[in-house]
């Protein structure tokens, strides 16, 4: 069985009363978390000595919205586990707290926040816990809403745990395609345990990403014709014969259904949409 949560069940199963608790008293995870979220807010590039409202997207029992209260923010925190929420009214942390799935769009006026910050919660866009749940409607949902209720010189930074290349595209499209600028920093890219991602999301224009940490860094940047590609094809698909292929590929490994090819795969239909396979 994998060892990954989201695969074992959707987050308001996953995170429970039990599983909620055993989170926040855990002292190696408490010290993580504090970590990755300072982290989130240096990337961020707040204005010095000045307390900003922030968004924590996935704030779960409130160990991040701590962070933020200690270098002196107000913040919101949203998270789809009530079992998480309660631990946090528990710890009595300040950030008003609101029972949201962050897949279903940010409930807030526009240009409410100087910023926004999310630790260990993208990843769960990435899969589908319900018939109804497409992951690129969700994550396009969640990236459009985020980007209208940001200030336009405001930036959001999440930590998250990709399962492969392909989710870390299918991430940054949908960002893109919202219209953020950004890209994703990799600290520690040689080291297994201190390896971390950060998507870097900026809404004021393209700028330079931040430096990684540690030797040998390296980020990712989304290029503006990337930005140019998707925004021209609106309507159109972006995925190729050879992207349909291997796909249709990988669903016969798994045992799916799948369609034979044939000399019509991957072909545009004049007065048709693309298919499904």
């Amino acid at each position: 069985m994998s060892r990954r949560p989201e695969h074992l069940a959707p987050p308001e199963v996953f995170y429970n009363e039990e599983e909620a608790k055993k989170y926040t008293q855990n002292s190696r995870m408490i010290d993580i978390q504090v970590q990755m979220c300072e982290r989130a807010i240096e990337l961020l590039l707040l204005p010095e000595d000045e307390p900003c409202f922030l968004l924590d997207i996935g704030c779960g029992s409130g160990l991040s919205g701590s962070v933020l209260e200690d270098q002196g923010h107000v913040w919101v925190g949203l998270d789809i586990s009530s079992a998480m929420l309660n631990v946090a009214l528990e710890r009595e942390v300040e950030g008003d707290l609101i029972l949201c799935d962050m897949g279903q769009g940010m409930p807030f006026r526009p240009g409410s926040f100087d910023g926004a910050v999310s630790i260990s919660a993208l990843q769960w866009l990435c899969n589908a816990d319900k018939k109804s749940h497409n992951p690129i409607q969700r994550l396009y949902k969640f990236f459009s809403t985020l980007f209208a209720c940001l200030s336009r010189s405001a930036r959001a930074v999440f930590q998250f745990y990709p399962e492969n290349s392909d989710q870390i595209e299918l991430v940054t499209t949908q960002a893109t395609k919202a219209g953020f600028f950004g890209g994703v920093v990799v600290d520690y890219p040689n080291s297994t345990k201190a390896k971390k991602f950060f998507l870097v999301l900026m809404t004021g224009g393209n700028m330079p990403l931040p430096t990684p940490l540690g030797d040998e860094s390296e980020s990712t940047t989304i290029k503006k014709s990337e930005r140019e590609r998707i925004k021209n094809s609106r309507g159109k698909s972006l995925k190729g014969t050879n992207w349909i292929l291997a796909k249709k590929e990988r669903r016969r490994r798994q045992g799916k259904e799948t369609k034979e090819d044939t000399v019509y795969t991957g072909r545009r239909r004049c007065g048709f949409k693309w298919r499904k396979f």
